[in-house]
C-alpha cells in the first residue's frame, strides 16, 4: 500500500509534479523513498548513499510525513537547517496537502537571552566600541519583536559578532525557572514546540549534545522519536569525535575570573577580597599558557600530553591552577545561594576544575586517580557526595577526582549548540571511560586549549538507538567506490542495511576529470607554482567561475598569492577572491555573481551548491590526506597498527577517497551543469591505491592531455552542442 502512494506521490503527474513546476520524476528518489519507508516500519537502520540531483530531500521528506510517528530529522550544518525549515518543508507540505506539524530546534547559543540581554543593557561599560552599541539596539528591538528569538533572522548583526556571546545563555549560567524572564524564554519555546511538534529538524552538533546528555542520565534536550533522518551524514563521526570529547580553553578560565570578580563584588562584597580572586584565577590560567608557549614552535602547533616539551613545568602549573580553582570553589560554595550570578560562577569553576583534572589523568608514570583502587585493598573512590567537613563542596572535585565530564566544544557551525551539555556525575557514566582516548594541548597566539577525544566513538553511537527507532543516515558521500565499510566501522552500525542509488547527472558528456602529467609530487618545492601554470590556460579559456580547493590554508595563500600575479601580468580581467578576507557567506555570494576565482580551504570542500556558469571549473591541487599533526589522526594510525592493521589502506586512504568525492561534487550541481574536475596530485594514477579514489568520482569523461580539456571548454562555449570534442576515457 505504501510503496503504491509513494510511487503516485513521485509520479509524473502525481501531487508533487502538480505543486512543483521543475519537478521530474526520478527513479532513483522513488526506490530511496521506498526504502526509508521500510526502514521506517521495520524499525531499522538504513544506510543510503544517494548521488547528486536525486533528490534525496523529498525522499525522506515524504515517508516522514506520512509514517504517523514522531521523526527527527538532523542536519550537518546550520544553513541546510533552515533550507529545510524555510523552504523545502513549507514547499512539500503544501504540494501534499498534510496537517504536519514541524518545528525548528536549535542550541541554546542561537537564541536570544532576557536575562543576560537585559544585564548587558544596564552596563555599557560592557560594550567595547560604538559598533556593538548600534548591535546592541538592534538586538533590543529584535527580542520585542521576533517570535523565535533565532539570531539567525537578525540580518543586521553579523552572527560571529561578538555581542552574541554576551546576550545569549549557556548551560552553567542559565538561571532556569528561577530566570525573572522565563515566560518568555525563547530556548523553553522551542523546546516546547519540538515536543509538540510532528518532525523536528536539528542539526548534528544538537543530536550529539543530546546523546551525550542521555550518556550521563539526562533526557531534557530532544524530544524522544520514532524515526532519526541524518542528512549529511558523513559528518557525523567527526561530529560524535568532538562532542564525546572535551575541551577548555585559555578563554573560558579568562572569563571565569571575571565572572568571580563581578558576581562576588556585586552580591558578596563583605565575604572575601573578589578582586584578588579573580586575579588569582587569571594569573594561574597565563601562567600556564606561557608555560606551554614551547609548543606553538611544534608541526600544527600542537602536541599530545606526553609529547609536551617541558612536560615537568607543565604539569607543576596545571597543579597550581587546580589549587587556585579549588580555593574558589571555597569561596563560591560559601556564597552561591545569595544570588543566582553566584551559583553559576560556582558551577563554572566547578565543571572547569573537574575538567582539567580528568585530562590531567593518567599522570606521567601512568597513575590514574579516576580508577577504582583494586578490590581488596580497602580503598573506595569517591563518586561526588558532599562532603560533611568541606561546605558542601564534593570530596572528587576537592582531591581532583574530576566527577564531570564535559561532551564537547566545536569552533565553527557547531559551537552555538555545545553549551547545551551538561556536566554530569560520573557514577553516572558508563564503562566507556575505558575507551582508548588521547589529549593534546593546542597554542597559539591569541589561545590555548586542553582537548581530549575518544580514539572510537562506535560503541557510544551505535547503542544510542533505542529499540523499536528505526534510523536512515543519507548523504551522497558514505562509501568508498561502493564499499560502506569504513563508515560503518566508524559508528558501529554493525547491523544496518546499506544501500546507494547513483546520480542521475550524465557525467561523461557533462564534465571531464582531468589529471596533468606535467606536475610533480606533491611534496615538491615547486608543486604549487607548476599547478598555477596548469590552471591559468584552463581559467582563460573557461567562461564560469573557478573554484580551487586546496587541502591546507598555507596553499591557500601561496596559490593566492601566484595567481594575483599572474592576472596582473597577463591582464585577466577575473575577481580573485581567498579565504580568509571575508566571511564565508559574502565570499560565496561574490562568487556566485560570475566569472570569479575563488581559493579555499577546508569550509569550501562541501555545503556549495553554484549550478550554472558561476562555475565550471573545480580544481583540487592535493588528494586530501588528514594532515600528519593531527593528534586524534595520529593515535588512531597508530592503535590500528598496533593491532595489526594497515592504517594507510584502512583509514587514511578511505577517508581522503570520501572527502575527494565531496570536492568533486561541487562541479555539476544540475542536469544542464557542465565542466572540467582538474585533480593536481598524480598519485591519484601514478599509485596503485590512486585508482579505488578516482573509481569513486563520478564517472566523468577523464584525460591527462591539456588539449582534449581545452577543446571541451572551447566546445561548450559555443552554441552547436554536436560539436563536443572525443574526450579520451583514459585512467
Amino acid at each position: 500500500m505504501f510503496d503504491q502512494l509513494l510511487s503516485d506521490i513521485f509520479a509524473g503527474d502525481g501531487l508533487i509534479a502538480q505543486a512543483v513546476p521543475d519537478y521530474r520524476p526520478r527513479q532513483a528518489q522513488l526506490e530511496l523513498a521506498q526504502a526509508i519507508e521500510k526502514a521506517a516500519l521495520d524499525h531499522t537502520t538504513l544506510i543510503a548513499e544517494a548521488g547528486t540531483g536525486t533528490g534525496k530531500t523529498w525522499a525522506y521528506l515524504v515517508p516522514a510525513f506520512l509514517s504517523g510517528g514522531k521523526v527527527l530529522v538532523s542536519t550537518g550544518t546550520r544553513t541546510l537547517q533552515d533550507q529545510l525549515f524555510r523552504r523545502d518543508i513549507p514547499r512539500l507540505r503544501k504540494a501534499l496537502a498534510l496537517p504536519v506539524t514541524v518545528s525548528l530546534l536549535k542550541g541554546r547559543g542561537n537564541y536570544v537571552c532576557h536575562y543576560h540581554l537585559d544585564r548587558l543593557s544596564g552596563d555599557d561599560r560592557a560594550l567595547k566600541s560604538r559598533a556593538e552599541v548600534g548591535q546592541l539596539r538592534h538586538i533590543q528591538l529584535f527580542s520585542q519583536q521576533s517570535r523565535t528569538g533565532d539570531r539567525s533572522d537578525l540580518a543586521e548583526v553579523p552572527e560571529d559578532a561578538d555581542i552574541w556571546n554576551r546576550v545569549t545563555s549557556t548551560r552553567d549560567n542559565c538561571l532556569g525557572q528561577e530566570c525573572p524572564f522565563v515566560k518568555d524564554c525563547f530556548v523553553i519555546k522551542a523546546r516546547r514546540q519540538a515536543q509538540d511538534a510532528d518532525v523536528v529538524v536539528v542539526n548534528h552538533a544538537l543530536f550529539m549534545a543530546d546523546l551525550a546528555l542521555r550518556e550521563e542520565g539526562i533526557t531534557d534536550l530532544l524530544p524522544d522519536v520514532d524515526l532519526v533522518v541524518f542528512d549529511e551524514a558523513h559528518q557525523l563521526p567527526d561530529i560524535a569525535t568532538r562532542f564525546l570529547g572535551s575541551s577548555v580553553s585559555s578563554h573560558q578560565l579568562l572569563d571565569l575570573a571575571r565572572t568571580t570578580e563581578a558576581a562576588g563584588l556585586a552580591y558578596a562584597r563583605e565575604s572575601t577580597n573578589w578582586s584578588e580572586a579573580g586575579k588569582n584565577i587569571e594569573q594561574a590560567a597565563r601562567n600556564l599558557r606561557l608555560v606551554a608557549a614551547p609548543i606553538e614552535k611544534l608541526p600544527g602547533r600542537k602536541a599530545t600530553f606526553q609529547a609536551i616539551p617541558n612536560g615537568p613545568e607543565f604539569d607543576e602549573a596545571l597543579d597550581a591552577l587546580l589549587a587556585v580553582l579549588d580555593k574558589s570553589l571555597q569561596l563560591l560554595g560559601i556564597v552561591k545561594e545569595k544570588h543566582p550570578d553566584l551559583e553559576a560562577a560556582h558551577k563554572s569553576c566547578l565543571d572547569l576544575r573537574a575538567r582539567l583534572f580528568r585530562w590531567s589523568q593518567p599522570d606521567r608514570q601512568g597513575r590514574n586517580a579516576l580508577r577504582p583502587a583494586p578490590s581488596g585493598t580497602g580503598a573506595e573512590v569517591d563518586r561526588g557526595e558532599p562532603d560533611a567537613n568541606n561546605d558542601g563542596l564534593p570530596q572528587a572535585a576537592k582531591m581532583g577526582g574530576g566527577v564531570y565530564k564535559e561532551v564537547g566544544v566545536s569552533h565553527d557551525d557547531n559551537a552555538l549548540i555545545a553549551d547545551d551539555v551538561k556536566q554530569a556525575p560520573r557514577s553516572k557514566r558508563t564503562d566507556d571511560d575505558n575507551t582508548p582516548a588521547v589529549r593534546w594541548v593546542e597554542h597559539s597566539q591569541h589561545h590555548m586549549r586542553l582537548h581530549s577525544a575518544p580514539l572510537s566513538v562506535a560503541r557510544i553511537f551505535s547503542r544510542f538507538r533505542r529499540p523499536g527507532q528505526a534510523w536512515v543516515l543519507t548523504s551522497a558521500t558514505l562509501s568508498v567506490n561502493g564499499d560502506f565499510g569504513h563508515f560503518v566501522r566508524q559508528l558501529g552500525l554493525w547491523d544496518a542495511t546499506t544501500a546507494r542509488w547513483d546520480s542521475p547527472f550524465n557525467y561523461p558528456d557533462q564534465g571531464v576529470l582531468y589529471v596533468p602529467k606535467a606536475l610533480p609530487l606533491p611534496n615538491s618545492p615547486v608543486f604549487n607554482e607548476k599547478f598555477v601554470e596548469v590552471l591559468l590556460p584552463l581559467i582563460q579559456a573557461s567562461r564560469g567561475g573557478v573554484l580551487i580547493l586546496c587541502t591546507t590554508l598555507r596553499s591557500v595563500d601561496r596559490i593566492a598569492d601566484m595567481l594575483e600575479t599572474h592576472f596582473e601580468d597577463l591582464g585577466i580581467d577575473r575577481l580573485l577572491l581567498r579565504q580568509g578576507e571575508s566571511s564565508r557567506r559574502v565570499l560565496l555570494e561574490r562568487f556566485q555573481q560570475g566569472r570569479a576565482v575563488l581559493v579555499g580551504s577546508a569550509s569550501f570542500w562541501e555545503g556549495i551548491d553554484v549550478p550554472g556558469d558561476a562555475l565550471t571549473l573545480v580544481a583540487i591541487d592535493k588528494l586530501p590526506f588528514a594532515p600528519p599533526d593531527d593528534p586524534v589522526l595520529e593515535a588512531r594510525l597508530n592503535l590500528c597498527r598496533t593491532e595489526g592493521g594497515n592504517p594507510f589502506m584502512e583509514y587514511q586512504v578511505p577517508e581522503a577517497a570520501i572527502t575527494l568525492k565531496q570536492g568533486a561534487g561541487r562541479l555539476i550541481r544540475s542536469e544542464s551543469d557542465w565542466g572540467v574536475l582538474v585533480v593536481g596530485d598524480v598519485r591519484i594514477v601514478e599509485k596503485p591505491y590512486g585508482k579505488l579514489i578516482w573509481r569513486g568520482l563520478p564517472p566523468f569523461a577523464r584525460t591527462r592531455e591539456p588539449a582534449q580539456v581545452l577543446a571541451f571548454l572551447k566546445a561548450r562555449q559555443e552554441p552547436l552542442p554536436d560539436a563536443l570534442p572525443d574526450v579520451a576515457k583514459t585512467s
